[in-house]
């Protein structure tokens, strides 16, 4: 069945399936959304889809680097907001931060299945309060877990915001956006334009 993860037959296998599968579930969110409901915040916060999208781009590759143990210019002080990691800027656009998502999720695929061991040491980034001072390090087994607990977290914003949206709803989204053959619902379809509140004639 297309909505659920494929099976398994191994540690790696389980782990970056359940990713993908994450991921999936997060982009589906974005699916015919305009530029404008993109950046819609539908709830008392300043979560929009655009901006999840694009925050787990960035969580991705923060933390792909950190396991090959590089690190991409200067890291965000502990005083310093986060909220530009959580919005599109002017200048960007919900294509673009779909792109540099499905970048960063093939690096990183390519970087997972380039190492041996999944308990190969991470380093635990010090001086920031939010890593843990008393760990030295974690594995590349816990990184992955991380990821698929920071894509679900997110994803669950992201289904709530859209549901605010349009009323879409995750499978009737999934249906629509890769097509199912025969789904036994009703494939979510844009609501036809309209014209002094009233729904335009459609030929």
């Amino acid at each position: 069945m297309p909505g659920f993860a494929p099976p398994v037959a191994d540690e790696r296998t389980a782990l970056t399936a359940y990713l993908a599968h994450q991921r999936r579930a997060l982009r589906v969110t974005a699916h015919g959304l305009t530029e404008e409901q993109a950046r819609t915040a539908a709830s008392a916060g300043e979560l929009s889809i655009g901006g999840l999208v694009k925050h787990a781009a960035r969580c991705e590759t923060f933390w792909t680097d950190l396991i090959l143990h590089q690190q991409r210019g200067p890291q965000r002080k502990a005083d310093e907001s986060d909220a530009d990691e959580f919005r599109l800027a002017p200048d960007e656009s919900l294509a673009e931060a779909l792109v540099a998502y499905a970048e960063a999720a093939e690096r990183t695929d390519a970087v997972i299945a380039g190492i041996p061991d999944l308990g190969q040491a991470v380093p635990v980034p010090r001086g920031l309060p939010w890593f843990p001072a008393e760990v030295e390090e974690w594995s590349v087994r816990w990184v992955l877990l991380h990821l698929i607990e920071e894509t679900a977290r997110h994803g669950g914003h992201a289904d709530v915001i859209r549901e605010s949206i349009d009323g879409a709803t995750h499978y009737p989204l999934l249906a629509a956006a890769e097509a199912w053959p025969d789904p036994w619902f009703q494939p979510w379809e844009p609501e036809p334009p309209t014209i002094g509140g009233q729904h335009a004639p459609i030929d």
